[in-house]
């Protein structure tokens, strides 16, 4: 009898890692939009408020085309809105498409100048460069990777039901 309870506890724990890790591979990334900016604590004399990433006007058109193949390529940048017809097309100069691309790198990859060096090709400003329905965009959203409460519901449930089970198997 002993054995069978511990067995039937040890499958117990086993669903619950199962279920969990099961949830983690299915999980959707938790999309969080405050209300107001959230600044980090301590030093930030680094923060100079919104800043957009566009190409450097001395960078040739030989190295614009590179870091723009790498931006709409590896980079992962959706360069549909700079392909014809789309709403960034025009002025149809590669400056201005890779301005575009550029930007969007930068504010998906951590807004760091890391993000906005392209091979020495691009360079931070504070004007806006959007116009007419072209539009660049800032960092609106952060990606949490911090799980909800919610989640962590079965697993406290499981949890209790094993503390209560052995807490019976000892009265006993």
């Amino acid at each position: 009898m002993r054995n069978q309870f511990w067995i039937f506890l040890f499958s117990l724990v086993l669903l619950n890692f199962i279920s969990q890790v099961r949830c983690e591979a299915t999980r959707p990334v938790t999309m969080i939009r405050p209300e107001s900016p959230i600044r980090p604590e301590g030093n930030t004399t680094f923060l100079d408020g919104t800043t957009w990433c566009v190409a450097r006007p001395s960078a040739s058109q030989a190295e614009l085309q590179r870091a723009l193949d790498w931006a709409c390529g590896i980079g992962r940048v959706d360069c549909s809105v700079i392909e014809k017809h789309g709403d960034c097309y025009e002025p149809d100069t590669i400056w201005s498409h890779a301005s575009f691309a550029f930007n969007a790198y930068y504010q998906t990859n951590g807004n760091n100048r890391i993000a906005c060096y392209f091979g020495g090709t691009a360079t931070l400003t504070k004007i806006n460069p959007s116009y007419g329905t072209c539009s660049y965009d800032v960092s609106k959203s952060e990606v949490s990777s911090a799980r909800s409460l919610a989640e962590y519901k079965p697993r406290w449930m499981w949890l209790m039901c094993i503390g209560l089970l052995l807490f019976l198997y000892r009265r006993s």
